[in-house]
Formats: C-alpha cells, structure tokens, sequence
C-alpha cells in the first residue's frame, strides 16, 4: 500500500492573504492558497478544460479558473460554479517550523467527481426534457443533493450529452476527436442511475395530470419536471433555403455534415456575425476554406462588443484571408440540385459550395403543448426557477428576472445554462435556492480567446483598460450610473476578479474605472477584508 509524502511547498509567511501559488508536486501541479491565517492545497489545473488555477482569482475561499470562470472551495476543492462538473482534490496542509508542507500521494488525480447519492426510491420520478447544458447539470445536482428518485432525461438526439460550445472551435477546425466531446461516459449515467431516453420529443405537457406526451403518443407521469430542452437555430426564409448545402449549426450532426462539407468543398459563405456564425468563419479557415461573412450589421458583434472591438476582430479575420460583406442581407440561395451561389440583396452574386447560417436560435418550445409562452416563446420563471409549483426551467427557454436590475432577461449561453441546471436540480432535490450567478460566456475568435461577463444588451458608455490592438485589454459596459458588463482578451485573472465583484455588487463605479489605476486583485481583496 502506498502512502502519502510529505512534501515542503514554502516559508508560511510567503504567502499573504488572498494570495496563491502553483507547484510542482509528484510530476503534477497543485495550488496552494491563503484565506486568513489558514493554508490549503488543492489540483493545479481546472477539471474543464486544464486551465492553470494559480492564474485565475481567489476571493475568500473561492478560486475562480481563469478561462472559463468555474469556480471551486479551496477549503474542500468542492465544485462551486460550473462549467467544470468535477471538483478538485484536496491535500492536507501542515504548518512546521515557519514553513508549508503538503500531504499527497505517489500520483495525485487530475480531478475529484463530486459525492452523489445512490438511488433508492423509484417512486418519485423527475423528468428532464433536454440533455443539453441545463439537463445534464441538473441531474448531477440532483443526485449532488440528496435526491434518491427515479431521473428520467430526454433527448431529441441520439448522443449521450455533449460538449455543444465546442462543435464550432476545436470539433469543427478538426483538432478534437469525437471521442473527446460527451459530456460523461454512458457507465457515469448507469451508475448514478440517470436514464437517457434517445430519440424522443415530447410534444405536449399536461401540467394538471403531472404527464408528458411524446411524438409517438406515448407518456409518462412526473413528480416533478424540469424543461430544458434549449434553442433551436433560426433559417432564412429566402428562395433556395432548402437546397442542399445549405446548414445550420446546433447539434453534433449538424457539425459533422458542414465537416463533410468542408473537406470537399474550397468556398463557403457564412450567414451571420454571431458569436457562432464568427467561430464557424474562423474554423472554416483553419481547414483552408475561403469564406466571406454576409451580415446586415455595420461591424461584426457590434451589437455585444461595441464597435471599436468589432471591427477589431473584423481586422483580424480579414488578416486571416475572410472576406467581410457588411450591411449587406440574402435574397436567395441558387443552385439546381445543390447549392451554387448566394444572391445577396444588391444583386451581388457570391459563388459557394455550401452556406452555414448563424442567425440565432429559439426557444426550443413551440411544439409543447399546454404551456403558457412569452412572446419570445421562453417560460418565465421565478427567482428558484420555478415554472409552476413542480415544473422548473432552465437555460436558453428559461426568462428570468436580473437580481442586478431587476429586469426580465434571457441568456443564451453554455456556462448560465448549467448554472441554472444546477441550482434547479438542488431545489427539485428538496433545496430552495434563489438564482444570483452572474452571466458569463466564453468565445474563440480564431486563436483570440475573449471572455464576457455581466448582461449589457445597451449602454451609455465603454471605458477601455487597456488598448485593443494589443489584445491585453477589458472592456466594462456603463449602463446608468453602474459598469453592467465587462469585456475581457489576455486579463483572466482580473475578468475572473471582476466576476466575483460582480457577484457581490461590489465593483468599482464607471467614475473610478475611468480615472485609473484600479487593481482589481487589490479591490476584490479588500472587500473581503
């Protein structure tokens, strides 16, 4: 049997509070933290996608991975925040004569899957329609809290849950294998007793008898339901739509036909300056396909990046050989058989082998019946998520009221789906949680990684930390007399400062920012003081 050794990492007064530091221990990396006068050590790297944590921040006893914004207790090594869905191991700290030591095995794993309960009672089944984001987190959390029912997830594909935010970066440019992409292995699922019913798509929900119908007429009764089901992408009614080479990107199938389209094909035209119509652009790219980006917007992602950092990454698209028709719409799609050109509302005549469209999605609910919709077609949920009493909604069909304003919103990205999954499967669990995550989302613009935190869909003013050119720079979007939202390239620590802040309500005010000066590590830090 091996055991553990005991290894020095540092004299105990190195390190102040608030601060960490990454070492190499047992040919693995480890983070050692300060909270107060107490020392913990925890894995060196995010279980999500292996970002180094010693670069992210730490806020009291919460260490927020740079890249992504998962966030862990240093304490226990406990997942606080996804989108990692695995925590991290913790070591035991000793203090011996001045100095740090830490207590780890031979080999230290890379993460630590969370403690789940066993199932034991069948007589309570929770139903989960859609096995995206906010399905598969809520099922964990469930299992995570207690809950020892039946869990029933349905989806309209054929795959176990998957890794969508990926399907238009690394899938589609062909540097991530299949393989690489479920969410969890199918033994993860049969374990925790999480059925995965495939191939399925209820049609109606019939609130007062507790039961879903599905598209084949069959049923099944719920205790308590959770909806889930995401978006679905908007099409261009236009002559031609239907031709074939004409594609939208949403599911692992959609990404594989655009990659078979891709390898036989040298032009392609991208309808959209979306964050996924402006992912799919640069993948394309990277398999050495021409593309030119047909949108009606002066400057690409303007309408979220403001217009100084659009064009920007318009500039740098070009550099990479993409051609930009700006302000500019599709009045047909042409072609025999097969897509052959696009006819853009000018008249212009753009020749293509195939089109990818990235316009936007729905609300994946207008084939449920007995629901009541927004205008938008989302189900308005309360502060605990809830629909009705026992009906929760979570993700991209879930309208739910901004603590930080107070408004209606609706947010349509990865990390907020699996919040709000989270904390929906812990209250169906038997919790009752309010909602207070703060928004964020992650993009890859080609090799430019750019994090967005906060919600700000209009503002008065952007002060600028930094210069864009040089892409080390955040962004925060003034709205009223408080920075709404922050845009940050090359600052992950700090964005990942102005997240926590964000969180407490507690960032600096535009006035501030915009003097200077403002050490975000040194604010957060103080306000934790």
């Amino acid at each position: 049997m091996m055991s553990d050794k005991k290894v020095r990492l540092v004299a105990a007064d190195e390190l102040q509070d608030g601060e960490k530091r990454a070492f190499e221990v047992a040919d693995s990396k480890i983070v050692l933290g300060r909270v107060g006068s107490d020392y913990f050590a925890v894995s060196g790297s995010c279980p999500h996608y292996g970002a180094p944590l010693e670069q992210g921040a730490l806020a009291g006893h919460r260490l927020i991975c740079p890249w992504h914004h998962a966030t862990f207790d240093i304490r226990s090594g406990d997942l606080l925040e996804p989108p990692s869905r695995d925590g991290l191991c913790s070591y035991p700290v000793e203090i011996e004569d001045g100095d740090v030591y830490v207590r780890v095995p031979e080999q230290l794993p890379a993460s630590c899957p969370p403690d789940m309960t066993d199932t034991k009672d069948s007589d309570r089944t929770c139903l989960i329609l859609g096995a995206g984001a906010a399905g598969n987190a809520a099922a964990q959390s469930m299992r995570e809290n207690g809950f020892t029912g039946r869990i029933v997830m349905v989806t309209r594909e054929s795959r176990l849950p998957y890794d969508r935010p990926n399907l238009s970066k690394e899938y589609l440019q062909g540097q991530a294998e299949p393989d690489w992409i479920p969410l969890r292995d199918e033994k993860f699922y049969k374990d925790h007793g999480i059925e995965i019913m495939s191939e399925r798509e209820a049609t109606a929900i019939d609130t007062e008898k507790q039961t879903a119908i599905f598209k084949d007429g069959e049923s099944i009764q719920y205790d308590q339901l959770l909806l889930a089901t995401g978006g679905v992408p908007r099409s261009l009614d236009v002559p031609g739509s239907d031709l074939d080479g004409v594609f939208t990107l949403r599911s692992h199938d959609d990404a594989d036909r655009i990659i078979e389209a891709a390898d036989n094909a040298s032009r392609a035209v991208v309808v959209g300056a979306s964050f996924i119509a402006m992912e799919v652009a640069a993948s394309l790219r990277e398999r050495d396909v021409t593309v030119t980006v047909v949108a009606p917007e002066d400057t690409p992602m303007e309408s979220v990046f403001g217009e100084q950092f659009g064009r920007a990454i318009q500039h740098r698209y070009e550099g990479e050989g993409i051609t930009f028709k700006m302000k500019a719409g599709v009045a047909e799609f042409a072609g025999s058989d097969k897509l052959e050109k696009v006819i853009l509302d000018s008249d212009e005549s753009l020749d293509a082998d195939f089109v990818v469209v990235g316009i936007g999605v729905d609300p994946a609910t207008k084939t449920l019946d007995g629901l009541q919709l927004e205008s938008d077609g989302s189900v308005r949920v309360d502060d605990h998520l809830r629909v009705t009493d026992n009906v929760y909604a979570a993700g991209d069909v879930a309208t739910f009221t901004d603590w930080r304003t107070d408004r209606p919103i609706r947010i349509e990205h990865w990390r907020t789906a699996e919040q709000h999954g989270r904390l929906a499967g812990a209250n169906m669990a038997g919790g009752d949680e309010t909602y207070r995550g703060v928004p964020f989302f992650w993009t890859s613009l080609g090799q430019l990684q750019v994090g967005y935190v906060g919600h700000c869909p209009e503002w008065d003013d952007i002060i600028f930390d930094g210069e864009v050119k040089s892409e080390s720079f955040i962004a925060y979007f003034v709205h009223g007399d408080a920075v709404r939202a922050a845009v940050g390239v090359g600052r992950g620590e700090e964005l990942a400062a102005v997240d926590e802040l964000m969180r407490r309500d507690e960032l600096p005010s535009p006035d501030a920012l915009r003097v200077g000066d403002v050490d975000l590590r040194r604010e957060l830090r103080k306000q934790l003081a």
